[in-house]
């Protein structure tokens, strides 16, 4: 459980290496090292709390690990150094703490508060949610003063606060504060985005064709008519429609994660001893093997079987019992999914094993061909293959654990690493060429996309390094897919740019809601320079926050300073020139300054703070 002292090292030396500390510096340092992205998420912000626990970690590490005498010495420098230095990494390059920087933004500049309320507005618009596992400090204690200051009638989000209280608020979650309110998450403008995912999902729930799975009896009784769709992006941004509240059996959909578990807790060499890579072909229950007598794959019935007899049997050996070993599933789904909802229906799972007669005919045709683990219990096997397709969840939870697979293995809402990237790797390739049954390949040639789906009705749709969609509808196609969700599947990737091998720079067709277009890079210096004109000083905060150069001129070559200049916008100027360290006298098209600019308008105030900077 303690930082090991290779990454100690490797990630104090490249600290120490920079001399001073330097926010800009620091962006260099986002993907230094195995557990460098725990402080450094942001491009230009040091998450100082995580940054403390870690530095007790080293103190932990240095006392109870074996190290020589010479890297105990070590270890503990990378300790003293982190504790002398974490009120400097506080504060950001400008000398002005986070917390500050944001209360400033949306103060109220005549009560010289802000409302919790704008905050969660700001927050909530870039599709992160204020019950973000991420914000739960945050939250809690928003809550506990709430409790204890607010008047009787007052709400939560009317609640108003100081400078001061607000610093104490925040300061366990000002990275996923200050990502919220610079919008730096990996689609920008996610308002427009769900707008379009909308008219997506309206479209499918038109579609009326197939029927639930009737060979499981449980499954044959859903409504035909339920239809939930769920997006999480790897950013944490969240967006839900339809009946997202209604659980529903994983099925096939645990296939991905139980193989997952089985490549992280025994590494690749192990696991494809036992399973294939090879799309079959047949059909996802049929009792075949390869030419080697292996499952096919891990996507097949006989390949997930084989799955479970890994985990049974290999994983934690030490832990025998069945019960044990579903624990350890759902362990890890739970992680998987951030916290999120998860369960388990035992009447499907009752029902599964009623109606299991070709699964036990697979498991003991593998048995003959000597394909399992030596000594494995058959019957234990089938049991925790099923346990693992009866966990119930919901499209929120889903989608979450997609998300997961989709950042590498680290939990988007939590960031945990549940799983390692090379295991996560191999998932994808083989949700990608083997996850919907036998329209695998139909499906990677429209869709492009690593998907996995499940009788139940459920789709896992995996956009790597951007987003994971889940869907449900119970009715299904003639292969076992889920009608609705291979509908909209097919539909999302006509209107986005998301198809693996879409061209990314060259497709003027589709969207790509990941990078801001050129028109909305025209529309942001344009917002720029009318907030200038206007001298609003709550916009430049933000234009500046966000990362924009705060020096971009129009095509006369005229800037933020010489309009705000012209229009006498004493407090944007000096926000300008104190805060954003702009030049103070940059020349337009005609060789105009903004010196020029006050002296022809009369604006005498402005003359004066320039004069302090030439």
């Amino acid at each position: 459980k303690f930082l090991t002292f290779r990454v100690c090292v490797r990630i104090i030396q490249t600290i120490l290496d920079l001399r001073t500390i330097n926010m800009k510096h620091i962006t260099s340092l986002r993907k230094v090292g195995d557990l460098t992205w725990v402080f450094f998420k942001t491009k230009n912000i040091f998450q100082f709390h995580e940054l403390q626990v870690l530095s007790r970690s080293f103190h932990r590490s240095s006392e109870e690990c074996k190290f020589t005498s010479d890297e105990k010495f070590r270890v503990r420098k990378i300790y003293s150094y982190l504790q002398s230095n974490i009120e400097k990494i506080k504060r950001n390059s400008d000398g002005k703490g986070i917390a500050e920087t944001i209360f400033n933004l949306y103060r109220n500049p005549e009560t010289n508060t802000i409302s919790i309320g704008q905050l969660f507005s700001v927050i909530e618009r870039t599709g992160i949610r204020r019950t973000d596992p991420r914000l739960k400090n945050f939250m809690l204690k928003v809550t506990r003063h709430h409790e204890l200051h607010a008047n009787e009638n007052e709400s939560l989000d009317q609640v108003q606060v100081d400078e001061s209280t607000f610093s104490r608020l925040t300061e366990d979650n000002l990275v996923v504060l200050s990502q919220a309110v610079r919008n730096d998450v990996i689609i920008p403008d996610f308002q427009t985005f769900t707008n379009q995912i909308r008219e997506i999902f309206n479209k499918c729930t038109n579609n009326c064709a197939g029927s639930p799975a009737s060979y499981i009896p449980q499954l044959a009784r859903y409504d035909p008519s339920l239809w939930a769709m769920s997006i999480c992006t790897v950013d944490g941004q969240r967006f839900s429609m339809g009946d997202v509240d209604r659980p529903f059996t994983i099925q096939s959909c645990s296939k991905p994660f139980t193989y997952a578990m089985c490549l992280n807790e025994l590494g690749n060499e192990v696991v494809h001893n036992y399973i294939g890579q090879e799309p079959s072909g047949r059909n996802f229950n049929e009792i075949c093997l390869d030419k080697k007598n292996k499952p096919h794959n891990p996507m097949l019935n006989a390949g997930a079987m084989m799955s479970a007899g890994l985990i049974l049997s290999l994983v934690e050996p030490r832990h025998t019992g069945l019960a044990e070993k579903y624990d350890l599933i759902l362990n890890y789904m739970k992680r998987l999914a951030g916290g999120e909802n998860i369960g388990f229906n035992n009447s499907v799972f009752l029902s599964e094993r009623e109606t299991a007669d070709r699964n036990f005919a697979m498991a003991y045709y593998m048995k003959e061909y000597k394909a399992f683990p030596e000594k494995l219990d058959i019957r234990g096997c089938l049991d925790l293959y099923f346990q693992a397709c009866s966990i119930e969840v919901d499209t929120e939870a889903l989608s979450v654990m997609g998300a997961t697979l989709a950042n590498g293995g680290i939990c988007p809402t939590t960031g945990e690493k549940v799983l390692k990237p090379e295991a996560v790797r191999d998932v994808l390739s083989l949700m990608y060429s083997c996850g919907m049954y036998n329209y695998s390949g139909q499906f990677a040639f429209k869709v492009g996309l690593p998907a996995k789906s499940g009788v139940s009705g459920c789709i896992l749709l995996v956009i790597p390094n951007l987003m994971c969609v889940a869907l449900w509808s119970p009715p299904l196609d003639g292969i076992g897919n889920s009608v609705r969700g291979v509908e909209f599947c097919t539909e999302l990737v006509k209107m986005f740019n998301f198809h693996r091998f879409d061209n990314l720079k060259n497709s003027d067709k589709k969207l790509d809601p990941r990078r801001e277009s050129h028109e909305l890079r025209s529309l942001t210096t344009l917002t720029l320079l009318f907030s200038a004109v206007a001298g609003d000083v709550s916009s430049l905060h933000r234009h500046y926050l966000q990362g924009v150069d705060m020096t971009t001129c129009d095509y006369d070559g005229r800037t933020a300073l010489h309009l705000a200049a012209a229009e006498g916008q004493e407090q944007a100027v000096k926000f300008l020139l104190e805060t954003c360290k702009v030049p103070a006298a940059p020349r337009d098209r005609w060789g105009h300054t903004p010196e020029e600019e006050a002296e022809r308008f009369g604006h005498q105030a402005v003359l004066d703070i320039l004069h302090k900077h030439l």
